[in-house]
């Protein structure tokens, strides 16, 4: 990859904005300081004064392979996901077969190794008749241990109390959990579909997966992380209620309970089930309006601490189905860091920000090795942004295999214009690299 000289950039990076250049050599940082003498060997590349941030790391992805991929491959879903600005994923564990053993997840990396487009690691799932082999996972041997609370896409529920304690009882390792109360979903269930059959109307998707759903399995998980002293991450909060069972009194490294929030929970709610359908079919569901404000507002204070997409492509054949044969779940990767700029633009957010919640605390909450900031002797995964460069998400620009977006007929004034991945350009103003340069994530732990 040789010498790349990034001259005029705008650095956004540990909650400061400053002009500098940037020096990479092969795949490291090796100098940031203004007015870097260019050499022969550097390739320049001059970005003008746009702003540079950290790659973005995605703690939650599903890209569908093994088993599942007529929806996307990690080639596919990676290679959208640069032209978003991610450059680091972790994949979840619901493929077919489930990464449930520890043959699977290695037998995952090497697809990854011959296929990603981004830096990749893995969650391992959990189960009920599992717990030995988790007990032998290395503790840096991937992103940690997932469990399905509540059935999704793939059903790995994990219903067994004395399991699920054992299992916070037996790993080092941060446990992600899917957070949804079975019984009480089965009961909201019966209900519609006594009435409506299989063609309920989506609009009683968040009355079907509802807050008290969310709160009661996320309350009791945690309640179960406090007795036994494990690290717990609860993946895609959706309700406001959830959010006072967080605390920001303390630095995220200290935190042993943390929380994430998905993009779709951010920009969509109930209101939209109307003209977008099945397409914002999601679990846990989008829900009300003021559910979605408490959620920003518990994210501006710290309670809430990264953004992930949760990016579950499915066809739009699948999609399109009734209500009771309509799989959960959309595409996001691509347009997660655009939606999210839109609302630097409204002053809602700052950029500051922005690169906290889906650079730097990522990183430091999986303990990522030497990724997620700006700086000398990390690796060079950096995205190129032009604030005033508006576009509108069309099919014809869309990157994901399965050809459609939640976005779709959204224009953004923000645009990913370059992202380097381990110093190599690997997308340019809507052009791709088909060389990769992906690396397995290595952790600090």
């Amino acid at each position: 990859m040789g010498r790349i000289l990034l001259k005029n950039a705008t650095i956004v990076n540990d909650n400061k904005v400053f002009p500098s250049d940037i020096l990479l050599e092969d795949d490291i940082i090796v100098k940031i300081e203004a007015n870097i003498s260019a050499d022969t060997a550097a390739n320049v590349i001059d970005v003008g004064g746009k702003y540079v941030i950290p790659g973005v790391i995605d703690d939650q992805v599903h890209f569908r392979e093994p088993g599942l991929t007529h929806k996307g491959t990690i080639a596919t879903e990676s290679r959208a996901a640069v032209a978003g600005g991610i450059t680091s994923f972790m994949e979840q564990p619901n493929t077919n077969p489930q990464t449930t053993t520890i043959e699977a997840l290695e037998s995952k990396f090497e697809m990854a190794r011959n296929s990603a487009f981004a830096n990749y690691s893995f969650l391992f799932g959990g189960t009920n008749d599992n717990l030995e082999e988790i007990k032998k996972l290395d503790k840096n041997a991937c992103s940690g241990v997932k469990l399905f609370l509540g059935s999704s896409t793939g059903n790995m529920l994990v219903d067994n109390e004395e399991v699920i304690e054992k299992i916070f009882r037996n790993t080092e390792m941060v446990i992600s959990a899917h957070c949804e109360d079975e019984t009480t979903i089965k009961a909201n269930f019966a209900k519609y579909k006594a009435q409506f059959g299989d063609d309920i109307p989506i609009k009683y998707h968040p009355m079907i997966r509802s807050a008290e759903a969310c709160y009661l399995s996320s309350s009791r998980a945690i309640a179960l992380a406090k007795k036994t002293g494990a690290r717990f991450h609860v993946f895609h909060v959706s309700t406001g209620k959830e959010t006072e069972l967080f605390r920001n009194d303390i630095p995220l490294e200290d935190k042993k309970i943390t929380a994430e929030v998905c993009i779709h929970h951010l920009w969509f709610s109930e209101e939209d089930y109307d003209t977008k359908g099945t397409m914002i079919k999601w679990n846990p569901a989008v829900k009300t309006a003021a559910d979605r404000d408490q959620l920003w507002e518990a994210l501006l204070d710290d309670r809430i601490d990264v953004i992930a997409t949760d990016h579950a492509p499915h066809t739009l054949e699948e999609k399109k189905n009734v209500y009771t044969s309509a799989p959960s779940g959309g595409p996001l990767v691509q347009h997660a860091l655009p939606a999210m700029l839109e609302y630097y633009h409204s002053g809602r957010i700052s950029l500051e920000k922005i690169v906290e919640i889906m650079c730097h605390n990522p990183a430091k909450l999986f303990q990522v090795k030497n990724r997620g900031f700006i700086k000398e002797g990390y690796y060079a995964d950096l995205v190129v942004l032009d604030l005033k460069d508006s576009w509108t998400v069309t099919k014809e620009n869309i990157a994901y295999k399965c050809g459609w977006s939640p976005f779709e007929g959204n224009s953004f004034k923000s645009k990913v214009t370059h992202t380097f991945v381990n110093g190599h350009l690997a997308y340019e103003n809507g052009n791709f690299s088909e060389e990769r340069k992906a690396m397995r994530l290595t952790f600090n732990r």
